[in-house]
């Protein structure tokens, strides 16, 4: 049992790196779901601050769970950097990272067609541009990537083989 203070915060932190980086994913669905409505470029583009955050809240979330959770492993006498459990969660870190990034690549198509339309001055709605905000690969992307990262939660919580 490690004593209260920096052993206790060591331990306390890629909890709150993981919860960064659930909160990023959900800001994620909370947007892509208010996207597949929007048909303007004014409003496609009205979601970029938001993004933004959900940028740096996965960033840091991503960040800190494999930096701070390696950093355990070979800190805390009960885990062993080739523990199953751990092994399985350094996997799905990196299969999430996929797809992230993948999803974000997605979503910039519809982004870039916004700023295309917006300077061209056509403010009004427009059919293509609500159709790349529906994107089906978006949405499949996201649904793996947050699946994935349910897997890292229950893999992190439960430790399977340890």
């Amino acid at each position: 049992v490690p004593s209260v203070g920096v052993d206790a915060w060591m331990l306390a932190l890629p909890v709150l790196s993981a919860f960064s980086y659930v909160a990023g994913l959900v800001l994620f669905c909370v947007l892509i779901v208010a996207a597949r409505r929007t048909d303007t470029p004014e409003r496609t583009l009205s979601f970029a601050p938001f993004t933004k955050v959900g940028n740096a809240a996965v960033g840091i979330g991503a960040g800190g769970t494999i930096v701070l959770g390696i950093f355990l492993a070979f800190s805390v006498g009960d885990y062993d950097i080739w523990d199953p459990w751990i092994v399985a969660a350094l996997v799905l870190w990196f299969v999430a990272a996929g797809l992230g990034q993948r999803t974000g690549k997605a979503y910039l198509v519809p982004v870039q067609k916004a700023q295309e339309l917006n300077a061209a001055g056509q403010t009004g709605p427009n059919s293509e541009l609500l159709a790349l905000n529906r994107t089906s690969q978006g949405l499949m992307l996201q649904f793996f990537a947050s699946l994935v990262l349910v897997l890292i939660l229950a893999d992190m919580i439960w430790k399977p083989g340890a």
